[in-house]
C-alpha cells in the first residue's frame, strides 16, 4: 500500500509539473502582478481619470458588491453613475448584478456566492461615456488534462441522491462457525493403525483420516471425512488407542462467525439479519456480514454478544483476530450525497473539486448527515455535477501550490 501512494504522488508531482508549467489560467501563476487597491482595500479599475473600486463585502450581509466611483482623483455622487457586472462561471453560469445607491457607494443586488471564481466583466456609464473592464478572478481552480488525471489515478462521480446507512461503532473477534466444526470419534475402539492426515491440513468430503484396527474383531476399517475443511485438532498417533475420545477436529473454513461485544444502549436497535461491516487487521476492504443470533445473558462488561455470519469461501479470512466493526441500524434517503473519499479541507470550508471538461473548481459545502461513504449535502453543489471522489488530494495540492487567492 505504501508503495501505491508513494508512486501516486510521484505521478501527481510529475502530472503537475507539466501542468503548472503551461499558462492555462493566469490567476493560477506565482508570479502574477497584485492588482492596485484603493483606499477601501478593493480592486482598483482607472480608465482615461474615471476609476472604480471594486470589493467583496460580507462583514453582516452575504457576500455582495460595492464599488466607489471617483473621477479625477475625486468621489462622486453614486447616483451619477450607471454599473453593471456580469461574472461568467464555470461552465459558462452567468450572474448579471446591478447596482443602486446607497450613501457613498454602489450597492450590489445579487449575493457573490462562493466560489468566488468567474471572468469578472463591468461597464460603467459616467456623463454619457462608457468604461469597461474585464479581468479573471479564479480561485480554487485549477487545469489537469484528463491523460495525466488517469495518471494520477484520480476518480470523478456524479453528485446525486443516495441512501445513507445510520451504524454504530462495536468491536469483537473472528471465531470459527461452531455449526461448522466436526469433532471425529472411532466407531468402534481400537488401536490406531495408521494416521493418514496431519494439523493443518486441508480434507475433503471421504477422504480417509484414520486407519483402526477393532479391539473387538481385530478388523481394520477406515474413517473417512465427514465434510471438507481443515485438520484443526489432531489427538490420533499411530499404535494409540482410541479410548472413546475426539480424535481429530476438522472445521470448514468457508464460514466464519464475527462475535461482537454490544452495550445496552445499543442493543434494542439492532435485528437478526442486519448487515454489518467489518474491519479486519490485514485485509484492505469491510467485510460485509449478518448478524443470526443475539445472546440473552450479559458478559462480565455488560455488553451482550451479536453473532454474525462471514462468507469466507474466498479463504481470505483467518479465525482468531480482533476487530471493528459497523452495524447498520437506520437508513436515511436524502435528495443530494456525495462521497467522503472526496472531502477536503479548503480555508474555512469542507469541499469537493467539481470537473468541468479537463478543469476542476471548489465548491464549498454545507454538509448534513454523514454515515459510512456518505455525506448529505444540503448547499453549495448542484445536483448532476461531476466531482472528484478518489484522490481529490492531489487537487487540493495542485490548487494550494498555485497560490490562486481570494480576491475581495
Amino acid at each position: 500500500m505504501k508503495n501505491i501512494k508513494n508512486r501516486l504522488l510521484l505521478i501527481a508531482l510529475t502530472g503537475l509539473l507539466s501542468v503548472l508549467a503551461a499558462p492555462v489560467y493566469a490567476e493560477n501563476t506565482a508570479d502574477i502582478e497584485e492588482p492596485k487597491k484603493g483606499p477601501h482595500g478593493g480592486r482598483l479599475l482607472e480608465d482615461q481619470g474615471f476609476s472604480l473600486e471594486l470589493t467583496i463585502f460580507e462583514t453582516g450581509v452575504p457576500p455582495e458588491f460595492r464599488v466607489w466611483a471617483s473621477n479625477d482623483k475625486q468621489p462622486l455622487n453614486p447616483s451619477e453613475v450607471t454599473l453593471t457586472i456580469s461574472l461568467t462561471r464555470l461552465a459558462d453560469i452567468r450572474d448579471n448584478i446591478k447596482f443602486v445607491a446607497q450613501d457613498d457607494f454602489l450597492r450590489g443586488d445579487s449575493v457573490i456566492y462562493e466560489p468566488h471564481s468567474f471572468i469578472v466583466d463591468i461597464n460603467a456609464t459616467y456623463q454619457g461615456n462608457t468604461h469597461h473592464w474585464q479581468y479573471d478572478n479564479f480561485e480554487g481552480r485549477t487545469m489537469i488534462s484528463n491523460e495525466v488525471a488517469s495518471e494520477m489515478a484520480i476518480e470523478t462521480s456524479t453528485a446525486g441522491p443516495a441512501v445513507l446507512k445510520e451504524t454504530i461503532s462495536v468491536y469483537g473477534k473472528l471465531i470459527s462457525d461452531p455449526q461448522s466444526v466436526r469433532h471425529i470419534k472411532a466407531r468402534f475402539d481400537g488401536l490406531i493403525k495408521k494416521a493418514i492426515v496431519s494439523l493443518g491440513q486441508r480434507v475433503k468430503k471421504g477422504d480417509p483420516l484414520l486407519v483402526v484396527e477393532s479391539n473387538e474383531s481385530l478388523k481394520s476399517y477406515t474413517i473417512y471425512s465427514p465434510i471438507d475443511g481443515v485438520v484443526q485438532a489432531r489427538h490420533a498417533n499411530e499404535g494409540e488407542q482410541t479410548d472413546n475420545g475426539n480424535l481429530l477436529s476438522i472445521v470448514n473454513t468457508d464460514s466464519l462467525v464475527a462475535e461482537l461485544n454490544v452495550f445496552p444502549n445499543d442493543l434494542q436497535r439492532i435485528k437478526l439479519g442486519t448487515t454489518v461491516w467489518l474491519s479486519i487487521k490485514g485485509v484492505n476492504q469491510a467485510v460485509p456480514a449478518r448478524i443470526r443470533q443475539i445472546d440473552t445473558v450479559s458478559q462480565a462488561n455488560q455488553s451482550v454478544i451479536v453473532r454474525a455470519h462471514v462468507d469466507n469461501q474466498q479463504g481470505l479470512l483467518i479465525a482468531g483476530g480482533f476487530l471493528t466493526a459497523q452495524i447498520e441500524v437506520a437508513e436515511h434517503a436524502v435528495p443530494l450525497a456525495v462521497m467522503r473519499s472526496g472531502l477536503q479541507a479548503f480555508r474555512d470550508f469542507t469541499v469537493v473539486f467539481a470537473k468541468v471538461g479537463e478543469v476542476y473548481e471548489v465548491r464549498m459545502l454545507e454538509l448534513g448527515r454523514m454515515e459510512g461513504e456518505w455525506a448529505e449535502v444540503l448547499g453549495g453543489l448542484e445536483p448532476g455535477t461531476q466531482y472528484v471522489s478518489k484522490n481529490s488530494y492531489i487537487i487540493k495540492a495542485d490548487i494550494e501550490k498555485s497560490g490562486a487567492a481570494h480576491d475581495h
